[in-house]
């Protein structure tokens, strides 16, 4: 697994794929448990990160631009679903 970070809350990628035309976007996997859910979805809610995988020395700032999940209710103990999430970079730099 590689690391990533969101706006410095660092997730474990179950799979991921990186592009860089016409604008960097990386497209990756999630695991989310049932207790891990609300702070994943608290995070998620920002939209706009500052985005780093230093494993492939890649950082930019992005915006959600897709975004599923293979189950929606993760109330019940013991349950994960996957998330796939696309982050597209912004033309905004990291202190705008």
């Amino acid at each position: 697994m590689k690391t990533l970070r969101l706006n410095d809350v660092t997730l474990e990628m179950d799979a991921y794929k990186v592009e860089s035309e016409p604008k960097r976007k990386i497209a990756f996997t999630l695991n989310v448990t049932s207790e891990t859910y609300h702070d994943i979805a608290v995070l998620l809610y920002d939209k706009t990160f500052n985005v780093e995988v230093p494993d492939e020395n890649l950082a930019f700032r992005g915006e959600i631009t897709n975004y599923s999940t293979s189950m929606t209710n993760l109330y019940e103990s013991g349950s994960v679903s996957e998330f796939h999430i696309e982050i597209t970079e912004t033309d905004q730099n990291a202190d705008s």
